[in-house]
């Protein structure tokens, strides 16, 4: 799991390398026509899939999709409130204020954003074994998704502290933190993924991790929207106190969550 989710994170950074690299040299019109037809090839290459490819052999009703487990609700729950935290500075305010207060290109923020994003699939395909070199070599438990939840809220704190009392170079305080937040961002997405599957019943699996990422999805959608009305009412000040008012929330949410009733060990060696 974590191998999956890392290299599929590290992906998408790809893309943000390629999107600074178009709007420098085609401009933006020109980078959603290309953009377009990337989609198009990919439709076409759907079309040669198994026609029975994940078809599950029986169609759940509508109500099947909301889980009945308190652990996997309240873990979705957190999971939104996580990913909220990171879009409501990363999608929106992030590059304009890269853009417009530091003065970088887009090839530039592109590159930067996208180093980011692969170094931040890197850490969370690695904390497996990132753990195990910290000494951890038991599965995670609920402990753990309390502890780096409580780390993760201390960084946009102090990042939006620094920038209000202007200790140090704005560049180098957003740069800094964003690194340190990737970090611990990716050992908190990971260990949720982890989780999920340990709530998650053998025959209950796909519909679980359905949900919890729909919750994802959403927590992505409600930051994307507070990134740009909460640059436009204070800046990236506002963004990061926005952010650490989720990652609390985030951080209040999983000291409910219960015990796993099972164990994954397999899910969890193969990382």
């Amino acid at each position: 799991m974590a191998i999956l989710t890392g290299s599929k994170n590290a992906l998408k950074g790809v893309g943000f390398f390629l999107g600074g690299v178009l709007l420098t040299t085609i401009g933006f019109n020109a980078a959603v026509a290309v953009m377009a037809a990337g989609l198009l090839l990919s439709f076409c290459g759907t079309l040669v899939l198994p026609a029975d490819m994940g078809r599950m052999k029986q169609k759940p009703a509508f109500s099947a999709l909301f889980s009945k487990s308190r652990g996997i609700n309240v873990l979705s729950l957190a999971r939104f409130f996580l990913f909220g935290a990171r879009d409501v500075w990363f999608v929106v305010a992030l590059p304009v204020f890269l853009e417009a207060a530091l003065g970088w290109r887009f090839w530039e923020v592109g590159g930067f954003m996208g180093l980011w994003v692969i170094g931040y699939g890197i850490v969370q395909g690695s904390a497996p074994a990132l753990r195990r070199a910290w000494g951890q070599s038991a599965p995670p438990e609920v402990a753990a998704v309390r502890f780096w939840s409580a780390v993760l809220t201390a960084i946009p704190a102090l990042m939006a502290m620094s920038l209000w009392r202007e200790v140090g170079q704005p560049g180098v305080v957003v740069v800094a933190g964003l690194a340190a937040f990737g970090v611990v961002f990716a050992m908190n997405s990971s260990i949720h993924s982890y989780m999920i599957l340990a709530y998650s019943d053998t025959d209950a699996v796909s519909l679980n991790v359905g949900f919890y990422y729909m919750a994802n999805a959403a927590g992505r959608l409600v930051g994307t929207l507070l990134s740009g009305a909460m640059f436009l009412l204070g800046g990236m000040q506002a963004c990061l106190w926005t952010s650490t008012a989720l990652v609390a929330a985030a951080a209040l949410v999983s000291s409910r969550l219960p015990a796993p009733l099972q164990r994954q060990r397999p899910t969890e060696a193969s990382g």
